[in-house]
């Protein structure tokens, strides 16, 4: 294993200079001490082996996985407890995505368990409607103090909100796959039902969320047909999948010219990330295979393109229906 390590570091190594005196200056030792462990006659200690991870700026994954098949390493994101928990994230996420703008053939493929994250971080009530569905998730004082959406929507801080709105804007310059099915559209219109019916959630407001959940499927389907996302930098492009056959997960798959990683579901919308290039390529795997046994909508015809969306329609008024006048059973099918 460390001999698979070693060579590894030789690919990363500054070739001006020896490779012996290159480890023996990173590590601060002697250098026939450097000698003895690039030749496997001294191990690398556990300390030795996150500095030349460091300086080589490598993934930990690489330094543990070496040899192994079945196990990885994964990264958690920032822990989400309150209003400045979820806005480090929203800050964090826009680090995370934006330098993807400026990489050529970099793109996205999501995995539409509900409907995207980008299409409703907007200036909408629908936005301001997500970041408090996901507050009454994992701040304690919040499901405490039983504060309304109404009220909440008056105090919503206004850094959170430009945080919120500027990682929506950053995905427009990123070429996006998306596979959804007939319940993507779901989770939203249970979460507006939820709320509306515990008192949470006014009937005014509950309304406007619907006509915003409705702009988005108006866009979502205008983008499909165009092949490309609305108001890009990038021209970049978007294909919309339907999948009639496997449930989403919200997995996001990132893809540039040097690398895939790919992000899971952990809690609410904190996620794990995997770079372990193996499992990355058998999710990139899975992913394709899920698009070929999908319709590209653009290429499905106006027929099955017009009846998923107005399906989507129907939804929407069942809800609205339900909150303009309470029926006691009501679902989404």
């Amino acid at each position: 294993m460390q001999d698979q390590f070693i060579d590894y570091l030789k690919e990363k190594s500054d070739k001006k200079t020896s490779f012996v005196e290159e480890i023996a200056s990173v590590l601060d030792i002697g250098y026939d001490a450097a000698y003895r462990r690039i030749n496997g006659k001294t191990n690398i200690s556990l300390e030795e082996g996150v500095i030349l991870a460091k300086h080589y700026k490598i993934s930990l994954n690489k330094l543990f996985e070496v040899g192994s098949k079945t196990t990885i390493l994964t990264d958690l994101s920032p822990p989400i407890h309150n209003q400045e928990g979820l806005e480090i994230w929203l800050k964090q996420s826009f680090e995370s995505v934006f330098p993807l703008t400026k990489l050529k053939n970099s793109s996205i493929i999501y995995s539409a368990k509900d409907i995207p994250l980008f299409h409703t971080l907007k200036d909408s009530w629908l936005s301001r409607y997500k970041i408090y569905v996901w507050l009454k998730d994992v701040d304690t004082n919040m499901t405490k103090e039983k504060i309304t959406f109404d009220d909440f929507a008056k105090s919503i801080p206004k850094s959170l909100l430009e945080s919120a709105f500027k990682l929506g804007e950053v995905y427009k310059d990123i070429n996006i796959t998306e596979i959804w099915n007939n319940t993507t559209i779901n989770g939203s219109l249970q979460q507006v039902l939820y709320y509306y019916e515990a008192g949470m959630l006014s009937k005014e407001l509950a309304l406007l969320i619907c006509n915003d959940i409705e702009d988005v499927i108006n866009h979502v389907e205008e983008q499909a047909i165009k092949q490309s996302l609305i108001g890009s930098k990038n021209k970049s492009s978007y294909q919309l999948y339907i999948n009639d056959i496997h449930t989403m997960s919200n997995t996001i798959m990132v893809k540039t010219p040097t690398q895939k990683v790919f992000f899971t579901p952990f809690t609410v919308i904190s996620y794990f990330k995997i770079e372990h290039q193996p499992t990355c390529e058998l999710m990139f795997e899975f992913f394709q295979k899920q698009m070929s046994i999908s319709k590209l909508l653009v290429n499905a015809g106006e027929k099955d393109r017009t009846l998923f969306f107005n399906r989507m329609h129907q939804k929407i008024k069942k809800l609205r229906t339900r909150i303009e006048i309470d029926h006691e059973v009501f679902d989404f099918e």
